[in-house]
């Protein structure tokens, strides 16, 4: 389990505070107006900034003071942050060992990670030979193939177009199901939401405001600040 306990963090004198908890297997859809929080949120999990007090955990194992690359998660953004000057495969085995040192058993596992995603006609292509939708397969292969239980996902679609955006997420979603993987999502598309999450997590002035069931994600929603913000986005 994810938990963040009573986690205080302040940016330009403005203060947020954080309670959520995030069950095994979940995949909960951080949403909100601009501001709300949700990028500060991702970035005190994911260990890009430190808050001033409270608790981060994972299992009850503290997080806290551990750089990004020592903590359980792997993690997807909106820049598929991709190294140009190596090979589809390449990329993805970075995601098994930095210095792509590979053995025959981790070999394998690339290539089977880029034929869930749909890439393994272009292992040996480079990142400027593929379109938009296909670097991003090629990221979310290299989060595939990591040991890690905890996918963050920060908008990693929203540059594409609905129809692929829609493809991704249900690739994510399958993925996800299949290995048991918690997800954690940043979005600003109801839809998204709809389409992949089983929870969300509604944030306004710097708050977690609610957590609830996806089927409660409406315009009827009994909080009136949920229920505003829906009705905009849909």
């Amino acid at each position: 389990m994810l938990s963040v306990e009573q986690v205080e963090y302040y940016y330009h004198q403005e203060l947020f505070e954080f309670d959520i908890q995030v069950h095994p297997g979940s995949i909960v859809a951080l949403m909100g107006p601009s501001g709300a929080g949700k990028s500060t949120l991702f970035s005190l999990v994911a260990g890009f900034i430190e808050p001033s007090c409270g608790r981060i955990d994972v299992d009850g194992t503290s997080l806290l003071g551990k750089p990004p690359h020592q903590r359980p998660f792997a993690m997807l953004f909106q820049e598929h942050n991709l190294f140009a000057h190596l090979s589809v495969r390449e990329n993805i085995g970075l995601g098994l060992h930095p210095g792509l040192k590979l053995d025959n058993q981790q070999q394998q596992l690339v290539v089977e990670a880029a034929q869930q995603v749909g890439v393994d006609a272009y292992l040996d292509r480079l990142p400027e030979q593929l379109s938009g939708g296909q670097r991003q397969r090629v990221a979310l292969a290299r989060c595939f193939v990591q040991p890690h239980q905890i996918w963050l996902l920060d908008e990693p679609f929203s540059a594409l177009d609905p129809i692929l955006r829609e493809e991704m997420l249900s690739l994510v979603k399958k993925l996800a199901m299949e290995r048991g993987i918690t997800v954690v999502m940043v979005t600003h598309h109801i839809s998204d939401a709809k389409a992949i999450a089983t929870h969300f997590a509604f944030m306004t002035h710097g708050k977690v405001a609610l957590v609830d069931s996806i089927e409660h994600l409406s315009a009827q929603h009994a909080n009136p600040a949920l229920a505003e913000f829906v009705r905009a986005g849909e």
